[in-house]
């Protein structure tokens, strides 16, 4: 296939926080954001590098709000570490071997990257890993901040179109994380394409 695009041994998937908190039914969940499951699992046996990262609350983190707006730094509490809204989601295939990144563990601090305060940078180098594939929730959060600093980090990053869901409030915030995405030097791509080279 002329449009297959070819996954190598120096690419890493990087799944971003895929829980319950952040599914439907969670306390902060994503409108259809389990939706993205099954093209997720469905890429991750092409690659020999795989990282999930998640969010690790502490349970008076900084983002929580008695009375949430449901922006940032106003969220109800979520993905409190040990809980089971932290928990990845049942249904997604987390192969051995998977490294798990936690993120946002100091009550003080928010962190919606999966760079922030991480050894995800480091662990990354010493597999010398080229080009970094990037999926999960949400997109106008915490998929966005990572892609901005795996670019900023000097990384190559593919955002998989068909395998991310954003919150988009307000409306148009998904389309405005995409387009910045994009202009930072990030490729929309769609898993269907991804092969094993």
């Amino acid at each position: 296939m002329s449009n297959s695009i070819p996954v190598r041994s120096n690419h890493a998937l990087l799944v971003v926080d895929v829980q319950n908190d952040f599914c439907p039914g969670g306390a902060l969940g994503v409108k259809h954001g389990d939706a993205i499951i099954p093209a997720i699992n469905r890429i991750i046996p092409l690659f020999d590098h795989v990282v999930l990262s998640r969010d690790w609350h502490p349970t008076d983190h900084c983002s929580f709000a008695d009375k949430p707006r449901f922006v940032d730094k106003s969220w109800p509490a979520h993905c409190v570490a040990g809980t089971p809204g932290a928990a990845f989601h049942p249904d997604l295939d987390i192969p051995d071997g998977a490294e798990i990144i936690d993120k946002a563990v100091h009550s003080d601090r928010e962190a919606y990257s999966g760079f922030q305060g991480t050894h995800l940078k480091e662990w990354l180098r010493e597999r010398h890993i080229d080009l970094i594939y990037i999926c999960g929730l949400a997109t106008d959060y915490c998929v966005r901040f990572t892609v901005l600093d795996a670019l900023n980090a000097g990384f190559r990053a593919r955002v998989i179109a068909d395998a991310i869901q954003g919150i988009d409030v307000p409306e148009g915030s998904v389309r405005q994380a995409i387009d910045s995405m994009i202009h930072a030097g990030a490729e929309l791509v769609e898993s269907s394409h991804m092969v094993r080279a």
